[in-house]
């Protein structure tokens, strides 16, 4: 993130008002290398094309927080590569690992994979190192560890529904696989941190938690995420889930969680009344059918009606209720960036 950005998001966190509304969104290989005009392949295999696309994101929207940014990954196969998966990568579309358990059973046949070693992540630890210092000279720094959660590496592992399936039928299997996985992520996200000092975030991403009932969050969900935000004594502790995110909102606090990304389909004010004041919200409208197929126009009465659905905008990040989706143009975006500098005129 640009240093003057972090530092009005610890105060934001640290409940400091700021004197204008903040704009950010979460950016990374869905969208960047569409929007720069490359490849995916590209984008992942040159440093050099990563590092330019990037600075273009920053320079071209200067008063925009992009989340985490220059975010070193392989879209969904990061994770899963230190386990085994079979990658798949294309073109013009997001690579894919393949799954490598057939049930719950192959859960401990699985290797505990060393962080320094193995798939692809010392590649991404070699292009942030190879990358840092032009980094600095942009006025950034590498501020978060980052990593998919525990129920999302394991359904890339063995497949959605046989996960579900396994948490009914097999909890104490599931139980084993998702420690294993947990403890896989503390060492990665702890890894990170010692590489780069200047880390003082975390951001976890985890769709699948948001598939699951109250009873099952609380016993598949908390203890492993409150291992999970707790293990490097981050400051500003982000999680991401785009699916149903009201069971989350209510323990967000519970977990550890002081920032959070969620769903369009909540209001701020439906996801403020179950977070609590002290949760920084990053919402909230429509990335795909809005931000990155709507008008301008579309865009801006999106953003005005966001506004209009809470009364208090302290300790929230107006963005996308999601991260930023494919083909989303300059135009939609700095209608965004218009709309809600708007709604800073009176602050």
């Amino acid at each position: 993130m640009r240093n003057s950005a972090w530092i009005d998001l610890i105060n934001l966190i640290d409940g400091k008002k700021l004197n204008y509304n903040p704009v950010g969104f979460i950016v990374d290989s869905p969208w960047i290398p569409g929007w720069y005009g490359i490849s995916n392949i590209d984008y992942y295999s040159s440093d050099e094309h990563w590092l330019k696309s990037n600075l273009k994101v920053v320079n071209t929207f200067p008063d925009v927080w992009f989340l985490p940014s220059f975010w070193s990954e392989y879209g969904m196969c990061t994770e899963p590569s230190a386990f085994g998966s079979r990658m798949i990568f294309l073109e013009t579309s997001l690579p894919h690992a393949e799954k490598i358990l057939a049930g719950i059973d192959g859960a401990d046949s699985l290797p505990q994979p060393n962080v320094k070693t193995d798939g692809l992540l010392p590649f991404m630890i070699s292009r942030l190192k190879n990358n840092q210092e032009a980094i600095i000279k942009s006025d950034h720094q590498i501020r978060f560890a980052i990593a998919r959660g525990p129920l999302n590496i394991a359904s890339f592992l063995m497949g959605t529904t046989e996960l579900m399936m396994a948490t009914a039928m097999d909890p104490e299997g599931t139980h084993r696989l998702l420690k294993k996985i947990t403890d896989f992520i503390c060492d990665w996200l702890s890894w990170q941190k010692e590489c780069f000092p200047s880390i003082d975030g975390v951001l976890i991403l985890d769709d699948i938690i948001g598939f699951v009932g109250e009873t099952e969050f609380i016993e598949f969900v908390i203890p492993y995420f409150k291992k999970i935000f707790s293990c490097t004594g981050a400051k500003v502790r982000f999680l991401h889930n785009d699916a149903d995110g009201l069971v989350t909102a209510r323990y967000l606090t519970e977990i550890g969680i002081n920032m959070f990304n969620f769903s369009f389909e909540h209001t701020l004010s439906e996801i403020r009344g179950l977070a609590g004041p002290e949760v920084i919200l990053v919402g909230n409208i429509p990335p795909r059918d809005i931000l990155s197929q709507g008008t301008p126009g579309q865009v801006k009465t999106a953003v005005n009606k966001a506004f209009n659905e809470i009364g208090d905008y302290s300790r929230i990040i107006w963005s996308a209720g999601g991260g930023m989706p494919p083909d989303v143009n300059s135009e939609n975006i700095n209608a965004f960036i218009y709309a809600v500098k708007e709604h800073s005129k009176n602050l």
